[in-house]
């Protein structure tokens, strides 16, 4: 029998929880579901009134994985939605606004991915964002060096930048704005980027051809574009371990030596809650938002 959980007063249907999902570990669907609950007071601020992307991998990282972005068929009508638009013509996606909403959408098994704008202002974005993406033989390590130049070429712009681990091999650094169209923030993005290759040639790459990228950091400007998204903070990710997309502080951006010391999974995100707060609160305050030069 699949198990009905009442949480928050809402019948949520969880399934298989016994299942292998990260199995580099062992990690199962319920503690999936454990950690999605027990981050939530983390999680949700950051996912709530915006249009949510689901990248679900239900039969693990090694299975079939797919974005979801229209609102799935059987979802529970007092799940949020909202109407967004699209060239193709308007569509209708999730919305994760509680903790109900956040275990049912878990359920799915699913990394969570937003917009740089909120559902009641669509191509208004109310932050920055920049991918930091290590071509190999670079790393995480070379990505945090790029990270510090950006942080100091934001502030000198009078922007405050955030970091977190893609929970992949790369950093996010983030900056709160206030709500600029999308496309003006592309265009900003993209001559940070072209202007941290010119200050560090050996080090930087801004454009994506595949051939340029070995041993290079690739500053990925291209996710301010409206119709982009990017991993939530304290997402899991569909890899073989349950690593997760967490916030950092400079101090251990500005130190790190080892790509290890940034790989972060479902059991660190408690104890730094705890530790820390929520690094990336900050974004969260329309008061701190800064504007574009």
């Amino acid at each position: 029998m699949t198990p009905i959980t009442e949480v928050a007063g809402r019948k949520v249907t969880l399934s298989n929880l016994d299942k292998v999902l990260h199995p580099a570990t062992g990690f199962t669907k319920g503690e999936l579901l454990h950690y999605y609950a027990t981050s939530a007071p983390a999680l949700l601020p950051h996912l709530r009134d915006r249009p949510v992307s689901f990248l679900r991998y239900p039969d693990g990282p090694d299975g079939q994985v797919f974005f979801t972005k229209n609102v799935p068929p059987g979802t529970p009508d007092w799940v949020a939605t909202t109407q967004v638009p699209r060239s193709e013509g308007p569509a209708r996606m999730v919305m994760v606004q509680d903790l109900p909403s956040l275990m049912w959408a878990a359920n799915q098994v699913t990394e969570f991915h937003t917009p740089q704008w909120r559902a009641q202002a669509p191509d208004l974005a109310d932050r920055l964002v920049l991918d930091l993406d290590p071509g190999a033989p670079a790393t995480i390590v070379e990505c945090c060096r790029v990270a510090v130049w950006l942080r100091d070429r934001l502030a000198a712009d009078g922007l405050t930048a955030y970091a977190k681990t893609s929970g992949s091999k790369g950093l996010h650094l983030l900056a709160a704005l206030e709500p600029t169209p999308s496309a003006d923030v592309s265009a900003y993005a993209k001559a940070l980027a072209v202007e941290a290759q010119a200050d560090l040639p050996g080090l930087v790459i801004h454009r994506m051809t595949r051939s340029l990228r070995p041993t290079k950091v690739f500053v990925d400007f291209s996710q301010n574009a409206a119709r982009k998204t990017t991993a939530a903070p304290y997402t899991l990710r569909a890899r073989e371990a349950p690593t997760v997309s967490t916030p950092v502080t400079w101090d251990e951006v500005e130190s790190c030596a080892d790509p290890a010391e940034l790989v972060f999974t479902a059991g660190d995100i408690a104890p730094r809650l705890e530790r820390h707060g929520d690094l990336l609160e900050p974004l969260l305050d329309t008061g701190l938002a800064g504007s574009l030069p």
